[in-house]
């Protein structure tokens, strides 16, 4: 086999392996990634669950406040009127 063959056959297989190689590892990189971008994403779903929770309650006890105004000001104005 001729030397210039044999280099070139070398160089290819080197440059197969390299490539290869990088693909391997670009795609490693990419899983990783995208496992990091998961973890984010989640943990900002979670965020947002519990403030849909936390407006939840807030409502609530809005309306709770409002009950008990109305409330007392019924009472203050029987006792108002009754006086």
């Amino acid at each position: 086999m001729d030397n210039t063959v044999l280099t070139a056959l070398i160089g290819l297989g080197g440059s197969a392996l390299g490539s290869l190689f990088g693909v391997l590892a670009s795609s490693k990189l990419t899983q990783y990634r995208l496992a990091q971008l998961e973890k984010k994403v989640e943990a900002h779903n979670n965020l947002i669950e519990r403030t849909y929770q936390l407006e939840e309650r807030t409502e609530l006890q809005e309306e709770k406040i409002r009950v008990a105004n109305h409330r007392i000001s019924d009472l203050e104005d029987f006792h108002k009127g009754g006086k």
